[in-house]
């Protein structure tokens, strides 16, 4: 009998149901990626509705907090940080276009320091380019900034915690095209960074490596090669598999379905338009986004007819599901609904300077948000398996 030599399998991601082990208690498993993003974008839509920095720096804090619990050893899985770099330079840039474009300095500004003023046409009155600085408008800028940098932490915090793949499983059929769309644009900047790590990596290995810039060649152009060669196995596997047929789906019903779609979509953002503005007739409210729901599920559905897809192993939606999202989208609720607060403290103002105030109930809805870092159930390690002979 011939001799069997020893292998090493590493697996990078548990199975998405529960399983009893051997002891009869249930394995870890990944959440559901829905309720990631429904948990993402109701914490987004609550940074929307504040410019204090003290909540804002809070919604940072739950932020990594989530990820650094509950993220798992995937590829999209280490990109947090450099959403992080982002959101800085978002302030940065803020700030700095808020010196160089000194609008709104009054004498009582506290002022730290004048750039040089540039002369502007009379057609340009209204902003000026250099001037004094003040104290105040670095602030407002910086919170303004901010707030931009908490919307995108809370997309990043999505991308790193879901896993895109098994959210393209979940979308309905008639978006499958869309959403392959969607997840490759999205799986970009994750599987850059990784490109980027690996020839890192490589260049470590190299003697006689170049620094500073003299290396961003070196980095870049195998980057670049990395992510053409991706692209060409990404586009001969979707061929491979018949992406884009149209399957039995007659011109006309696919005309349809664009029809309901578009009509759907106008009535949604007429509704939101007519629920924002309040000098708008009454049924260009909650009536027209009705209607607009209700033409983009025909559409989903006779859209959705026309695909036939299997799913292997589909993901549970079970009680962590619904606890991880329902948390996000109460600590939305919750900002939105001014109840036990003064609203004026969600948006505090540096004219005059003072020290803003951290209001409890809105500081409690984000904290809310942050029990998802232990509602979701723990994330699998990687597992090694080692069969000997």
């Amino acid at each position: 009998m011939s001799a069997v030599a020893p292998t090493t399998v590493e697996a990078s991601a548990a199975p998405a149901g529960p399983a009893p082990d051997r002891g009869g208690r249930r394995l870890p498993r990944t959440l559901h990626p829905m309720a990631w993003w429904i948990w993402a974008l109701a914490l987004a839509t609550a940074v929307s509705r504040t410019d204090n920095p003290l909540l804002l720096l809070l919604v940072l804090a739950v932020l990594g907090y989530v990820v650094t619990a509950r993220r798992t050893e995937a590829p999209w899985a280490r990109g947090f940080k450099y959403y992080l770099y982002l959101a800085v330079s978002v302030v940065a840039v803020r700030v700095v276009f808020r010196a160089v474009f000194a609008t709104g300095i009054t004498p009582h500004d506290h002022f730290l320091f004048s750039l040089p003023h540039l002369p502007t046409p009379d057609w340009y009155a209204g902003i000026r380019i250099g001037g004094p600085v003040s104290l105040e408008a670095l602030l407002s800028s910086a919170t303004d900034g901010l707030r931009l940098a908490c919307m995108l932490c809370c997309i990043g915090a999505a991308n790193t915690l879901a896993n895109p793949k098994r959210a393209l499983r979940a979308l309905p059929g008639a978006l499958y095209e869309l959403g392959v769309a969607v997840t490759v644009a999205i799986s970009v900047a994750p599987q850059l960074v990784q490109s980027v790590q690996r020839v890192a990596r490589a260049r470590k290995l190299r003697a006689g490596r170049t620094k500073g810039m003299k290396a961003l060649r070196g980095i870049v152009v195998p980057v670049l090669e990395d992510a053409l060669e991706r692209s060409l196995r990404l586009a001969a596997a979707m061929d491979s598999r018949g992406y884009g047929r149209a399957g039995t789906a007659t011109r006309a019903s696919r005309r349809l379905t664009g029809a309901l779609m578009l009509l759907g979509m106008c009535g949604l953002c007429t509704g939101a338009y007519g629920l924002l503005d309040a000098t708008a007739p009454a049924f260009l409210g909650l009536p027209a986004m009705a209607c607009g729901a209700a033409l983009c599920v025909a559409g989903l559905s006779l859209g959705g007819r026309r695909i036939t897809r299997t799913t292997y192993r589909p993901d549970p939606w079970l009680l962590p599901e619904w606890a991880v999202a329902g948390s996000g989208v109460l600590s939305a609720i919750l900002l939105f609904s001014d109840l036990g607060y003064d609203p004026a403290q969600l948006n505090p103002t540096f004219y005059p300077l003072t020290w803003p105030g951290l209001p409890v109930v809105p500081a409690a809805a984000i904290l809310l948000a942050g029990t998802a870092g232990f509602l979701a159930p723990e994330p699998a390690a990687p597992v090694r398996r080692t069969d000997t002979p």
